[in-house]
């Protein structure tokens, strides 16, 4: 152990815990009258929201909930999610974001591992719940959320109307210091197997992401997304790792906040136009159901910043963007990270490049951020050098990801085996320091003895502009051992056959960007392709799909 000088504080010095409550007192300071708007419901400043949030920690006093507890939210994107996210860690409870696009099993698994006391309900999910409430092994209470005149619902133990309650409730409560290290949030995610896993962060680690986020997002020049002037609105869900915190990022800044409730294209068009949104972050599908949207047609969305994750952004979608003035921005993390690990960023050396160069590395997943480390290395652990050419696993360090899943040390400990937090992910890093994911190490396609990334050709793929959505996956061979495997979702009033998508991609092999082995074989047109609940290819229900159509002797169009 290095033996370092170590002076003690001055006695009476004040220890300064980082609290989630520290985010939300900053925010007033810099625009009181700055709104939070739900849809076209609510709308109310920065002093009425520190009201709401002492008020809600009075009723959740009142109904029994005691630090330490879990307290689960069933909502769409509300104000109200946003009071829950600050007033349930606040009091040293926890707050569990359900994933409400789960299967009920699904839902009923996590409320109990969880260990769920009392829970919020959404008047559109009551009879979900309902569905499950005789399964429920720990929920003492629970919560009615109306947006509605319906004040009562048949609810277990219902304690009462979340507004009803709200105005009844104490505007003042004494938020106490407590320990830094204290798990503030908990949610779910899914896998390719087995139940979802349960992943936690503490106070600490929220308030660090927070300040991280905050700090490459308002100060690195090529980026310079988010600021006091912005006006933020989610298109990630909020039981998504926080809608990816930017949250507590925007309450801290004191941002104006638009929140839409249930994601309908249409009106996420309609919102921004009326509270001329600025800031957003989305997956790539979500991105395109709102280009695809009616309303957005005729509309030039110049001034709009989008933070595209969750999947990897492809060209033909940033162009797209690009065409309607919307500024796309690649970023990278996954719900152990917290998630913000990497943005995209142009060094003085790329912004004297080409167009082409500098678009290549937008949609990269980018530049780690302040405080995150990131390596590759290979199958045996050893570290790869960043050439931008060693294909690796990507692992990270960073003050802010989580240290394990809750009541599964076995699966924590493989996610940091040696130290570093293992992705899953097959990545390079160069000289800049720039993260290229290849793919997801379950997703590399091997065929004639070449890896191939299904992610480079998806986006090779996407580039045809008969293509509206693609997926590519591996499927086994016989004779190749893996061949590759597209769904197309086609542009209306256009065609496209295997042989024009053989045709297409040919060019990209003879300049050495795709392997010959990578042109797939066969093609599925599709109406829909699956994605899992978070918006995301969902490459399992494909690879299935795919085996029950051949097994049906489904007719594919081939490029042989």
């Amino acid at each position: 152990m290095l033996q370092t000088r170590v002076i003690p504080p001055a006695e009476g010095a004040y220890q300064y815990p980082l609290l989630i409550k520290r985010l939300l007192m900053s925010g007033s300071r810099y625009e009181k009258t700055r709104e939070i708007v739900y849809r076209d419901q609510v709308r109310y400043s920065y002093p009425t929201l520190l009201e709401r949030v002492a008020r809600l920690a009075n009723l959740l006093t009142a109904a029994g909930v005691k630090a330490g507890d879990t307290v689960a939210v069933m909502d769409w994107d509300s104000h109200r999610y946003l009071e829950c996210m600050f007033a349930i860690p606040m009091i040293g409870a926890v707050i569990h974001t359900i994933n409400v696009r789960l299967s009920p099993e699904q839902i009923l698994y996590t409320m109990n591992h969880a260990d769920d006391k009392l829970v919020l309900v959404n008047h559109e999910f009551v009879g979900l719940y309902q569905g499950i409430a005789g399964q429920l092994t720990t929920v003492q209470a629970t919560l009615l959320l109306s947006d509605v005149e319906q004040k009562t619902a048949d609810l277990p133990n219902l304690v009462g109307e979340y507004e009803q309650l709200l105005a009844a409730a104490s505007p003042q409560y004494n938020f106490v210091d407590f320990d830094e290290n204290s798990v503030a949030t908990t949610f779910y995610t899914t896998g390719t197997t087995g139940n979802p896993k349960g992943v936690y962060f503490t106070h600490r680690q929220l308030v660090l992401h927070t300040l991280g986020v905050a700090t490459v997002m308002g100060s690195v020049d090529s980026v310079r997304l988010l600021g006091t002037n912005d006006v933020y609105m989610p298109i990630t869900p909020m039981f998504h790792v926080h809608a990816w915190g930017l949250p507590y990022v925007a309450t801290m800044l004191g941002l104006k906040q638009v929140y839409p409730g249930r994601y309908d294209p249409e009106y996420l068009v309609e919102l921004w136009r009326r509270e001329k949104v600025t800031f957003s972050h989305c997956v790539p599908t979500i991105m395109q159901m709102v280009l695809n949207a009616k309303a957005a047609q005729d509309i030039d969305f110049a001034g709009w910043k989008i933070v595209i994750g969750g999947s990897s952004l492809n060209r033909a979608l940033y162009e797209a963007c690009k065409a309607k003035n919307i500024q796309l921005t690649a970023a990278y993390g996954m719900s152990e990270t917290g998630p913000l690990v990497s943005c995209a960023h142009l060094n003085d050396e790329l912004m004297a490049g080409t167009d082409d160069e500098r678009i290549t590395y937008r949609i990269k997943a980018g530049v780690p951020v302040p405080l995150v480390e990131a390596a590759i290395i290979d199958d045996d652990g050893n570290f790869l050098p960043a050439d931008g050419e060693s294909q690796g696993e990507l692992v990270l360090r960073s003050p802010w990801l989580t240290e394990g899943y809750f009541r599964e040390p076995q699966k924590g400990a493989q996610l940091w085996a040696g130290g570093w937090l293992h992705t899953g992910d097959v990545a390079t890093l160069d000289h800049m320091g720039v993260i290229d994911i290849r793919d997801r190490i379950k997703d590399v396609i091997k065929t004639g003895g070449e890896w191939v990334s299904s992610l480079a050709l998806e986006d090779l793929v996407s580039r045809h502009p008969a293509v509206r959505e693609v997926a590519v996956v591996g499927i086994p061979d016989p004779q190749w051992g893996e061949r590759p495997f597209a769904l197309l979702v086609i542009r209306e009033g256009h065609v496209i056959g295997a042989r024009e998508l053989k045709e297409h991609l040919k060019p990209f092999v003879e300049l050495g960007h795709l392997s010959k082995w990578a042109i797939p074989s066969q093609i599925a047109l599709v109406t829909e392709i699956p994605k899992t609940s978070v918006g995301k290819l969902d490459k399992k229900r494909i690879r299935l799909y795919i085996t029950e159509w051949q097994a049906n002797n489904a007719t594919f169009l081939s490029t042989l």
